[in-house]
């Protein structure tokens, strides 16, 4: 569904897991820490929220988004870890580098989660402008990180 029609912060809980003894790896984009803190914020209180420990979360930081597969790899070999979240931000500029970048995460991030067979949440915002993304990162269309929390909370009811 179109961002536009929905509120990120919206999702279901009902067939979450108890995750009180889950641990949980962050994977966090340096470019645009403005935005990347904000949803790093999100996920961690949407963790929280759930029964995480703060304990059992552990941040990592990645200079760049294409930098993010390689951070969420690094996290999910480690068998402490029982999910990844990776956050991060693509703004279209002049060039068509947001459609590598984009495509590359996408597919690494996958990659990373068939390889080690654990949830590897894409809290990747991908927009055509600064704006955009502001308005995903606690603005008007709530805060990705929250869904990509939620997500790695759902997953792991599987």
């Amino acid at each position: 569904m179109a961002t536009s029609l929905k509120n990120l912060n919206e999702y279901s809980k009902q067939s979450f897991a108890d995750i009180s003894d889950k641990k949980f790896g962050i994977v966090v984009a340096e470019w645009h820490t403005d935005i990347t803190d904000a949803l790093c914020a999100g996920a961690i209180e949407t963790l929280l929220q759930h029964g995480a420990q703060k304990e059992n979360i552990f941040r990592n930081t990645v200079p760049g988004s294409f930098e993010l597969t390689l951070g969420a790899q690094f996290l999910a070999q480690n068998e402490d870890i029982d999910a990844v979240i990776a956050l991060g931000v693509v703004i279209k500029g002049d060039t068509k580098h947001d459609d590598y970048i984009n495509h590359a995460v996408a597919n690494g991030l996958t990659t990373v989660s068939l390889k080690y067979n654990k949830p590897v949440s894409f809290g990747l915002v991908t927009t055509n402008n600064l704006e955009q993304a502001l308005d995903r990162a606690g603005g008007k269309h709530g805060n990705k990180g929250i869904e990509a929390a939620a997500a790695a909370i759902h997953m792991l009811s599987f």
